[in-house]
C-alpha cells in the first residue's frame, strides 16, 4: 500500500457530524506519539470522569461576581495571612536565641520590640499606598508604573516565590501545631502537609469563593482564643499571683557556641530577621482595595491599622508570657537539650503556652492548637487566591504563558492553582515540612517587594508634587513621601540584614528562584513581542494574497475517502490540481494506476518513486519543487482521513499521515486540509458526552435527529503553518483528537 489514510477517532473536530466549525485547527507535533496525544487529551478533557468527580460541573461566566466588603469582614478576609504569622514568628525568635543558650532569651522582648517598629512602619507606609492606588494597585503595579516594567517584573518574581513559600510555611506550621497535641500528625507531618496542600488546591479548583463568614469565623476565633489565652495567663501571673511554668521551663539547654562580641551582634541580627517573618501578608490589603465598601481607601487604611494593632499585640503578648513562664524553645532538641524528661517532645510556643495557662488535659489546649492550625491553613489558602490572580495579570501583560490568564470550568485560574500546589509540595517534601528551614527562604521576597514598592511610592509623590499647587494637598504629599522614604530605608535595612544573616542558611535558594523567574518572564515577554511583530499585517500597498493556488491530493487507494477529497479540492477552484501517490510497492502502484485509468479520472496522477520506501520526504520534496517554481504561489495539500469510533481501531492503521501533516506545517506557503470520512463504527460513539467535552458545557440530555434527516456536511479541517500565509492567531488550537 502506498499511502494509507490517517484514522481519527470520532472525538476529533475533523470527524464529528455534529458541530461544523469554520475555525482552522493545527494538528499535533509530528514527534509526539499518537498514544501520548490520546492520553494527554484524556487527562486534559474538561469532562473526564475523574475531573468531574473532583471538581464538579462547569460554571457559567456570569456566575463570576464581586461582593463589596465592610471593614469587619475585610479584616479576616485579607488579614489571615498576616495574623497567622504570629503563630510561628515567636518560635523563630526563641529558637534562634537558644543557639547562645537559655540566658540569651533575655533579649527576646527587645527583638520583639524591633519587629513591632518595623511592622508599624510598614503598616504606615502601605496606608499611603491604598490612598494613592484605590484601584488596588499592588506592589507589582506600583513598581511597574513608577519605576518601569523591569522593576515590576522583579517585584512580581519576588511575590510569586513569596506565595509559594506562604503555602509551604503556613501548612507546615499548621501541621506542627496539630502535631503538638496529636502525636500521629507529628509522626507523619510530611504526608499530612502534602495532603493538606492537595486538599486546598482541590477546594480552590472547585471555585472556592472568599466568603466573608467562612473567613471571619476562624480568623476572629484565632484572635479571641489567643487573646483570651494571653489575658488569662497575664491575669494569673499579675493578679492571682500564680507561678506559671511552661513544660519546657526546667530543661537544661546547652549553648551551641560561645557567643560574645561581634558573634552576639550577628546572632541578634539573625534573630531579628527571623522574627521579621511576622510581617508577611501585610501587603495583602493594598491588593484588595476594590473589594472594600466606600470610601474604599479610608476603609482599607483603617483595616491596615487594625491589622497592625492586633498583630503587634499578639506578638508582644506571646513573647512576654513566654518570658514570664520561662518557656524554652530550641532548634534541635536532640543536640541542645542536655537534661530533661525522658522522651521529651518539643511542642510549638503557642501550644506550650496553652498547656501552661489551661492545663495539659484541658479541652482549651486542643482549641488553641486547632484554631492556630486553622488560621495557618487559611493563610495558605490566601496564597491560592493571590498567586493565580497575579499570574493572570502577568499573563495579560505577556510575562507568563497566556494559559495563566484563562479561567477554568469553575471560574478559577486553574493553571496558577496547580503550579502553586506543585511547587509548594516540592518545598514541603524537600525540606521535610520543617518550618525553621523554610523560614530561611521566606522573608527575602517579602522585603524585596516592600522595599521596591516604597521606592515606587517615593517617585509617585515626586511626580505629583511637580504639578500640584494646592498647599494643603502638597503638605499631605510631603508627609506621605516622608513616611514612604522612612519605610523604604527601614525595610531596605532589614532586607540587607536578612541577606547577610540568612544567605548561607537557605536565602540563596529564594534569590536564585527569583532570578530564574525574572529572566524567564523577560524571555516570555520577548517571545510574545517577536511573535506580535511577525504577525503584524503588512502595509496596504503590499500584496497579501497568493498569486495562484496549487492543489495536491494525496492518494493511497482509489476509494470513497479519496473521491471525496478530490471533489472537495475541485470545489475550491485551484489554479492547478493533481493527485500524488508515493511508490513504495510496485504492485500496489500499478493497481492504482490501472484503476485510475479505468475510472477515467479527470485529474492527473503523479507517481513519486521512493527507493528507500519513505513517504514523508518524497512528498516534501515534491511540494518544495512546486513552491520553488513560483514562491508567491500557495500549495494546498488535501489528505483523505477516515474517522473511527473505537480507540483500538487507531492501532490497526498506518499513522504516516499524522507525521506528514505535522511536517508540512513547517513549510511556508503550504496549507494542509484534512478531508474526513466517518466509518460505520462512529455511529456508536456517545456524541452528547463528546459535545460536552468540546464545548465545556454539561450535557443536558440526548439529542436525536428527526427520522429521515441526514447529518450536516462537515467542512474539512484546514491546518495552516506559521510563516507566509499562515494563521494570525497566537498559537495552536489543537486537533480535538482523543
Amino acid at each position: 500500500m502506498a499511502f494509507e489514510c490517517e484514522p481519527a477517532t470520532s472525538g476529533s473536530q475533523a470527524g464529528t457530524d455534529r458541530t461544523p466549525s469554520p475555525q482552522p485547527a493545527l494538528i499535533a507535533h509530528p514527534r509526539v506519539p499518537a498514544v501520548v496525544v490520546v492520553l494527554l487529551a484524556f487527562v486534559a478533557s474538561p469532562t473526564s470522569l475523574l475531573k468531574r468527580l473532583l471538581l464538579g460541573r462547569p460554571f457559567r461566566s456570569d456566575r463570576l461576581q464581586h461582593t463589596l466588603l465592610p471593614k469587619r469582614i475585610a479584616l479576616p478576609v485579607f488579614a489571615s495571612d498576616a495574623l497567622s504569622s504570629v503563630a510561628y514568628a515567636p518560635d523563630e525568635i526563641l529558637l534562634t536565641l537558644s543557639i547562645a543558650g537559655a540566658s540569651a532569651y533575655v533579649f527576646s522582648p527587645w527583638i520583639a520590640l524591633a519587629v513591632v517598629v518595623v511592622m508599624l512602619t510598614v503598616v504606615a507606609s502601605y496606608r499611603q499606598n491604598v490612598h494613592a492606588y484605590p484601584s488596588g494597585g499592588g506592589d507589582y503595579e506600583v513598581a511597574t508604573v513608577n519605576l518601569g516594567p523591569k522593576f515590576g517584573v522583579g517585584v512580581a518574581s519576588a511575590l510569586l516565590v513569596d506565595y509559594v513559600l506562604t503555602v509551604a510555611v503556613s501548612v507546615s506550621s499548621g501541621v506542627a501545631n496539630l502535631g503538638s497535641v496529636v502525636p500521629f500528625v507529628a509522626t507523619h507531618k510530611v504526608m499530612i502537609a502534602v495532603a493538606a496542600v492537595v486538599l486546598l488546591s482541590a477546594v480552590n479548583l472547585r471555585g472556592l469563593r472568599e466568603s466573608g463568614t467562612a473567613f471571619a469565623i476562624p480568623t476572629y476565633g484565632f484572635v479571641i482564643v489567643m487573646g483570651g489565652m494571653l489575658l488569662t495567663g497575664l491575669v494569673r501571673v499579675f493578679v492571682l499571683g500564680d507561678e506559671l511554668r511552661a513544660p519546657s521551663a526546667d530543661l537544661v539547654i546547652q549553648a551551641e557556641h560561645s557567643v560574645t562580641g561581634f558573634a552576639l551582634i550577628f546572632l541578634l541580627l539573625r534573630t531579628f530577621s527571623s522574627g521579621a517573618a511576622a510581617l508577611t501578608g501585610v501587603e495583602a490589603i493594598s491588593n484588595g482595595v476594590p473589594a472594600f465598601k466606600a470610601p474604599k481607601s479610608r476603609n482599607a487604611a483603617t483595616t491596615l491599622l487594625l491589622l497592625g494593632t492586633i498583630s503587634v499585640s499578639m506578638l508582644v503578648g506571646i513573647i512576654w508570657l513566654a518570658r514570664l513562664t520561662h518557656l524554652q524553645f530550641v532548634e534541635d532538641p536532640a543536640l541542645q537539650i542536655v537534661s530533661g524528661p525522658e522522651g521529651y517532645v518539643q511542642k510549638t510556643v503557642t501550644t506550650q503556652l496553652g498547656e501552661t495557662v489551661f492545663g495539659s488535659g484541658s479541652i482549651l489546649l486542643y482549641v488553641v492548637a486547632g484554631v492556630t492550625a486553622l488560621i495557618l491553613f487559611l493563610a495558605a489558602n490566601t496564597a491560592f487566591n493571590g498567586f493565580p490572580v497575579l499570574g493572570s495579570i502577568l499573563a495579560q501583560d505577556r510575562y507568563l504563558p497566556r494559559q495563566f490568564h484563562t479561567r477554568g470550568d469553575r471560574l478559577a485560574f486553574s493553571n496558577g492553582i496547580v503550579f502553586l500546589a506543585l511547587f509548594a509540595i516540592v518545598l514541603i517534601v524537600g525540606f521535610q515540612a520543617e518550618v525553621t528551614r523554610l523560614i530561611q527562604l521566606y522573608i527575602v521576597g517579602v522585603f524585596v517587594s516592600f522595599t521596591v514598592s516604597q521606592a515606587g511610592m517615593i517617585r509617585h509623590w515626586n511626580r505629583h508634587l511637580r504639578t500640584e499647587r494646592d498647599p494643603e494637598a502638597r503638605r499631605r504629599m510631603h508627609r506621605s513621601r516622608a513616611i514612604n522614604t522612612f519605610g523604604m530605608g527601614l525595610t531596605g535595612t532589614v532586607l540587607v540584614i536578612v541577606l547577610i544573616t540568612k544567605f548561607l542558611l537557605g536565602a540563596w535558594i529564594a534569590i536564585a528562584a527569583m532570578a530564574v523567574i525574572y529572566l524567564l518572564m523577560l524571555a516570555i515577554r520577548g517571545h510574545y513581542d517577536r511573535v506580535a511583530r511577525e504577525l503584524t499585517p503588512p502595509d496596504e500597498g503590499r500584496a497579501v494574497l497568493p498569486a495562484r493556488n496549487h492543489a495536491i491530493v494525496l492518494v493511497s487507494k482509489l476509494h470513497q475517502p479519496t473521491l471525496r477529497a478530490i471533489a472537495y479540492a475541485r470545489a475550491t477552484r485551484p489554479d492547478t490540481l493533481t493527485a500524488v501517490t508515493v511508490n513504495v510497492d510496485d504492485k500496489d502502484t500499478r493497481d492504482l494506476q490501472a484503476e485510475w485509468e479505468r475510472r477515467e479520472m479527470a485529474i492527473p496522477l503523479t507517481v513519486i518513486h521512493s527507493p528507500y520506501r519513505e513517504i514523508t520526504r518524497p512528498i516534501l520534496d515534491f511540494v518544495a519543487s512546486t513552491r520553488r517554481q513560483s514562491p508567491r504561489d500557495v500549495v494546498t495539500v488535501f489528505i483523505p482521513e477516515y474517522v473511527v469510533g473505537r480507540w483500538w481501531e487507531n492501532l490497526l492503521h498506518n499513522q504516516s499521515a499524522l507525521r506528514l501533516k505535522g511536517r508540512l506545517l513547517f513549510e511556508p506557503g503550504v496549507m494542509v486540509v484534512s478531508v474526513p470520512w466517518q466509518l460505520a463504527s462512529t455511529a456508536s460513539k456517545n456524541l452528547d458526552r463528546l459535545d460536552a467535552t468540546l464545548s465545556r458545557t454539561p450535557a443536558r440530555g440526548p439529542r436525536v435527529a428527526p427520522r429521515g434527516t441526514l447529518p450536516p456536511v462537515v467542512p474539512p479541517v484546514v491546518s495552516a503553518p506559521s510563516g507566509e500565509n499562515g494563521p494570525v492567531d497566537g498559537g495552536p488550537v489543537g486537533t480535538g483528537r482523543d
